[in-house]
């Protein structure tokens, strides 16, 4: 049986994808955490969400959820620095799309594109609006607003980005799951060889 050969960018960008799962799934989990639990209201008394402990404290929680965010900010940025020519290609092409009489793009290629959007587009606010609760403190000796909107402005905008960009997210892993689990299978057959392949020399597709 030949080992699966798996070329040096197809590498990349499937480290690139595991990144950007692995710290999305945490960032979602603990989202859905505090969209669940959230912390307003009075701390005690009959208050039915004070103390409430699933798996891990709360401060847990909102550590899991900054660093999975932070983490998912830098894998995104290296995805665009990997594939700037793409980046360029498709913004001309948008361009040439919408200057143009002439449509050159196909049904399924629009859609691509409008989900690629979607996806940009949320992802800009939540993140954007994340690094707003990051180094802007809360309490009430805080000034409201601090910087362009209300703190609940920034926080209905972080979390309505957030749900938009998980459902826009889902749709697009959905349309590039054969890439993902084709990629995937070549990877661990590159990683743990089979025994019946020959232990001399490299063999390659």
């Amino acid at each position: 049986m030949k080992t699966q050969i798996v070329s040096k960018p197809t590498q990349r960008n499937w480290w690139i994808v595991i990144g950007l799962l692995s710290s999305a799934v945490i960032a979602v989990i603990s989202a859905i955490y505090f969209l669940f639990i959230p912390s307003g209201g009075y701390q005690g008394g009959r208050n039915p969400y004070y103390n409430v402990q699933v798996l891990f404290q709360r401060e847990t929680w909102d550590d899991l959820h900054t660093w999975g965010g932070i983490v998912m900010i830098a894998v995104v940025i290296i995805h665009l620095v990997a594939h700037r020519s793409w980046v360029v290609s498709m913004v001309r092409r948008v361009w040439n799309e919408l200057t143009s009489k002439s449509k050159s793009m196909s049904a399924n290629s629009r859609l691509n594109l409008s989900l690629n959007l979607i996806v940009a587009a949320s992802f800009f606010l939540t993140a954007f609006s994340g690094v707003y609760f990051l180094f802007v403190p809360g309490g009430r000796k805080t000034p409201d607003p601090m910087f362009l909107f209300s703190r609940t402005t920034w926080d209905l905008m972080h979390t309505w980005a957030g749900v938009i960009l998980m459902i826009a997210a889902l749709a697009h892993i959905a349309i590039h799951w054969k890439w993902i689990t084709k990629v995937t299978e070549k990877m661990f057959s590159m990683a743990i060889p089979s025994k019946s392949a020959t232990p001399q020399g490299s063999i390659t597709n």
